[in-house]
């Protein structure tokens, strides 16, 4: 008889669902799953029927985690491919929240990823993650640097989570992976840190890698360069040379800023009124303004180049960060003369990020900033997504061929 743990993790059940499906309590599911209780054999069977009728009509499409998943943006792009995700994993409990409103699965977000053994993870066909940058930027490294605290791989509290991607690549050896970093990967630590990244995934576990650096600017009105890593099981032909990439500035400012017109729908407390005018609580106050003009002003007279960045529709933004919600400055929009400007709304923080209309922002504008700021710009991975499907399908098909010829 199969282990029963290990059935209800190939058939991606929750204990609630598989309570629910094979209609038995959570009590049941629990002393089965911990081995205290033998289930029915007819209970195992259903569960064996489950795993083979999903994988026969889930055919087309494929399976895939989603690690440090912050509000979802990599599992936006990969369902967009055709992609089911059957696993996620996110700490921050506010990051859940807007998550779980805009992909009610069922199931749980898992919280640290360091505490889920490899083998309690469904099986896939693709491991997706972003995962944590702030070891490897430039600003985190600089703060990392004032503060005499360690960084990259020396870092014990985020710069080793790549190893939790490590050990799940290794335990189910997925067909292959997309993950997502600051531009400043390659080249922190003189590029050791990279070295150390691409001979773990290419040495040690066999996969090939390839990368690019892509600024969002192609695609949305925003000045945001991230390197994407992609690799396979097998060799296959995928190259980022066929990666399509739209007329850099195409979309300007304008199509995600508030028309303030009346051509879109007032909503909640970013916009009010017949005519949806961006509610005044996002207008710099006096005091802050004259701070951020004097505090260039003094930067600019030391040859610096700090200080605010103003917009208008024409423009295309400097890159969101998580801290926009503390004064607004890399991206403040223009008000006209003689007016203080104004920060962008959350709502136009979502456009930015390239999320659809009727993603749900469910938290306060302090964490949804902080989340837009974290996360991916979601048309540049959906494009490379939809570049890895087919080669996803070779190695998937290749593999199913192998096992039949077994």
């Amino acid at each position: 008889m199969q282990d029963f743990s290990q059935l209800l993790t190939k058939a991606g059940y929750s204990v609630a669902e598989a309570a629910k499906r094979l209609g038995y309590s959570e009590g049941h599911i629990y002393r089965w799953k911990r081995g205290e209780e033998t289930p029915r054999d007819s209970v195992i069977r259903l569960l064996e029927l489950e795993i083979e009728n999903r994988q026969v009509n889930l055919e087309g499409s494929f399976a895939f985690i989603d690690l440090f998943a912050g509000i979802g943006g990599l599992r936006k792009a990969m369902e967009s491919a055709g992609g089911r995700c059957v696993f996620t994993s996110e700490w921050d409990r506010f990051a859940q929240q807007t998550y779980l409103a805009n992909f009610p699965d069922n199931r749980p977000v898992v919280g640290d990823i360091q505490e889920v053994n490899a083998e309690d993870i469904p099986e896939h066909d693709v491991l997706v993650a972003g995962f944590p940058c702030q070891p490897f930027s430039i600003a985190g490294v600089s703060k990392k640097n004032a503060l005499g605290r360690a960084h990259g791989f020396a870092d014990e509290t985020q710069g080793t989570l790549f190893f939790d991607v490590l050990r799940i690549l290794m335990h189910h050896r997925p067909a292959a992976f997309m993950l997502e970093n600051v531009k400043n990967l390659k080249s922190h630590d003189k590029g050791r840190t990279f070295d150390v990244i691409k001979r773990k995934l290419t040495e040690e576990l066999g996969y090939t890698l390839d990368t690019r650096i892509i600024d969002a600017g192609h695609y949305v009105p925003q000045h945001r360069e991230r390197i994407v890593m992609v690799g396979f099981r097998e060799k296959t032909d995928f190259s980022f040379d066929d990666l399509y990439l739209p007329e850099y500035g195409r979309r300007r400012m304008r199509d995600i800023l508030h028309p303030e017109d009346g051509t879109e729908s007032a909503e909640g407390h970013f916009t009010i009124g017949i005519d949806a005018k961006v509610n005044s609580k996002y207008t710099l106050t006096d005091k802050l303004w004259a701070y951020l003009q004097g505090y260039a002003a003094k930067h600019k007279a030391k040859g610096n180049g700090f200080g605010f960045g103003m917009v208008d529709g024409d423009s295309i933004s400097r890159t969101l960060s998580a801290r926009y919600y503390k004064d607004g400055s890399e991206i403040l929009v223009s008000r006209g003369e003689g007016n203080n400007p104004r920060r962008l709304t959350p709502r136009e923080c979502a456009r930015l990020m390239g999320y659809p209309e009727d993603f749900r922002i469910p938290v306060s504008d302090t964490q949804a900033y902080k989340q837009f700021g974290n996360s991916v710009a979601v048309p540049v991975f959906a494009e490379v997504a939809n570049l890895m499907a087919p080669h996803v399908f070779d190695v998937m098909n290749r593999s199913a061929s192998l096992k039949k010829v077994g």
